[in-house]
């Protein structure tokens, strides 16, 4: 890379928690963040954004009569945005990428419901569920002005934020960018497509998310909710809470609209590309994208024998703790980096045994995503 590029504020809101204490503290303590609700016919474990995060979220859709138009998904973007955002910088080119998978799911099923009861619709259903209503109400909240972009694609669209957030700050066309995802696809609807596709978990126990089991025979996807944002800029500075120093990203060609080839071909580019734009050979410790899915996992897995060999760094994930939480899913597991590499502590994943050593300082994580349409991105951030 021909320069840096400092992580230089990071936030989440999620089941995990508010604040950074909280976050770490539920990553310490281990133990799953789900609960049974009923969305649809059934009872199904689902990850709601913890109570703090939910008080916080009230707050902010009633500071201004405008918010309590918007959709839940744009709250969480907003939220962690303005958590990770420190003001003041009122001088600086500043751009806005954030993005989700789904967008305004609640917002759209709503209207889409009253549509089909009464034949019309609220004024306010095409400028509350467009995709692009997130990065603009971000940049609304912040008082920023300058570029604001959404985009989807699908479970990797946060990390694709950070390469957009690269590009920009490596061209000179941004001082500043901040990067996120959104999801708050916690709804009978999206549930019910994630069951036709028998993706979701039908497990009784709160392990419910087999993230890394690579032995299941059963798909064990849990959806989770979740806004999470990063501040990016250019070089090293007293702010830097890390660096991203590599990056890779690579599609591949599908068989069908939601396949991933066996070895994952599109996440050995991906981190072949990481490693080589970093100018390393290996990396302490890999966040898999694991959605906790059979074929997900393995493939990854074996992306990951075919890289690596028999150096293999440790392998950790998140969504045994807090389920997939689509967009933001990626920058979720950027967050858990930068934690990681901060208090120089690994967080394990119940499900996979590592044979590798923990070395006495961790330095170097590479995090992975990947979406429907096979985009895989890799990014490597050292301390």
């Amino acid at each position: 890379m021909q320069h840096p590029i400092s992580i230089s504020g990071i936030r989440s809101v999620s089941a995990l928690g508010n604040s950074i204490e909280e976050i770490w503290n539920s990553y310490l303590k281990g133990a799953p963040l789900f609960k049974k609700s009923r969305l649809g016919v059934s009872e199904d474990w689902i990850s709601e954004i913890s109570d703090t995060s939910e008080k916080a979220l009230l707050e902010l859709r009633q500071s201004q009569q405008a918010y309590t138009k918007l959709d839940r998904s744009v709250l969480l973007a907003m939220l962690s945005a303005r958590q990770s955002f420190q003001s003041g910088k009122s001088d600086m080119r500043i751009g806005i990428n954030f993005g989700s998978s789904r967008g305004a799911t609640q917002l759209f099923e709503s209207y889409h419901e009253t549509f089909l009861n009464s034949g019309s619709v609220s004024a306010f259903t095409s400028p509350t569920t467009t995709l692009g209503n997130i990065s603009s109400w971000v940049g609304q909240e912040l008082g920023i002005d300058g570029y604001m972009s959404g985009h989807s694609v699908t479970c990797s669209t946060a990390l694709h934020g950070v390469l957009n957030g690269i590009a920009w700050l490596q061209s000179g066309m941004a001082d500043l960018f901040i990067a996120g995802g959104s999801e708050a696809a916690l709804t009978p609807f999206t549930l019910a497509q994630m069951k036709a596709m028998k993706l979701y978990s039908t497990s009784e126990n709160v392990m419910a998310c087999e993230s890394m089991r690579f032995q299941k025979k059963k798909n064990s996807m849990v959806l989770g909710e979740a806004g999470v944002a990063a501040v990016l800029e250019k070089n090293i500075s007293e702010k830097t809470l890390a660096k991203i120093i590599g990056y890779g990203v690579a599609s591949e060609k599908l068989k069908h609209n939601s396949s991933i080839s066996d070895n994952a071909d599109c996440f050995q580019r991906s981190m072949r590309g990481a490693m080589e734009s970093a100018g390393l050979e290996n990396v302490d410790i890999v966040i898999m994208h694991a959605p906790g899915t059979v074929k997900g996992d393995l493939a990854e897995k074996n992306a990951l024998d075919l890289v690596f060999g028999n150096n293999l760094p440790l392998l950790t994930t998140n969504k045994w703790l807090i389920g997939h939480t689509f967009g933001a899913s990626g920058m979720m597991s950027m967050e858990m980096a930068v934690l990681m590499l901060r208090k120089n502590t690994f967080i394990e994943n119940p499900f996979y045994e590592n044979s590798r050593h923990l070395p006495n300082e961790l330095n170097t994580v590479l995090v992975n995503a990947v979406g429907f349409g096979g985009n895989a991105v890799s990014i490597i951030i050292r301390k």
